[in-house]
């Protein structure tokens, strides 16, 4: 089961540099020791630009929960295609069909 998911944070209407370096700081700071977090700039000229920064956090009760759910789900999946597949190797002979009398 998974334990980290990539989450993201967009800052899209800056007014100053101050501004945008105490966000930016006050971001850094909360964010946990293991969270390798990247900087990247998005969008275009068109419909704007904005920093995006992603980390790495860890799963919330409510989706581990949900995660184990769907695994067991996937997994029985798996299971189920893998038993299909076998019976794909099975050679099957037919019956001569019969005449009707």
């Amino acid at each position: 089961m998974r334990t980290r998911v990539k989450d993201f944070i967009e800052i899209s209407d800056y007014t100053s540099l101050e501004r945008l370096i105490t966000t930016l700081v006050a971001i850094r700071d909360n964010l946990p020791e293991t969270a390798e977090p990247e900087l990247k700039m998005r969008g275009d000229d068109v419909f704007g630009r904005r920093l995006s920064i992603s980390y790495w956090r860890e799963l919330t009760a409510k989706e581990a929960e949900l995660d184990a759910k769907y695994n067991v789900e996937r997994r029985v999946g798996e299971e189920l295609a893998a038993l299909a597949h076998q019976l794909d190797d099975v050679e099957y002979q037919r019956e001569p069909k019969r005449k009707a009398a």
